[in-house]
């Protein structure tokens, strides 16, 4: 007869030092979308603006290349295909790329103008 109960009794002393992979936690409001590459610009306050590339979108934020050294709270312009500039803040920085939460989600009509290129 086995010994405790099945359902509770998880862990033997063959998996108590079995790898286990980082669970995948997605923690924005609103899932991005992948964009082939549009080129956008960001500036800094009081600085001239640097090239860099959209790569992906949501209402709420996006992830862009850029050349820029930004520090995670900065504030930063972004313009998206000559458009107005938007208001962001830096949530990181790594590698070249630069993770972005605006100040004011984007309207729709831009979102479909910029998403309408997805890949």
């Amino acid at each position: 007869m086995p010994r405790g109960n099945p359902g509770r009794d998880v862990a033997t002393r063959f998996s108590q030092y079995r790898q286990v992979e980082p669970a995948s936690l997605e923690r924005r409001d609103e899932p991005r979308l992948k964009l082939s590459v549009t080129r956008a610009s960001v500036r800094r306050h009081g600085k001239a603006p640097v090239e860099a590339l959209l790569h992906d979108l949501s209402a709420y934020g996006c992830r862009i290349a850029s050349e820029i050294a930004a520090e995670a709270g900065e504030r930063l312009w972004l313009r998206f295909d000559g458009r107005m500039p938007i208001a962001a803040t830096v949530v990181w920085c790594e590698g070249g790329m630069v993770g972005c939460r605006f100040d004011e989600p984007i309207d729709r009509a831009m979102m479909r103008a910029l998403t309408l290129r997805l890949v």
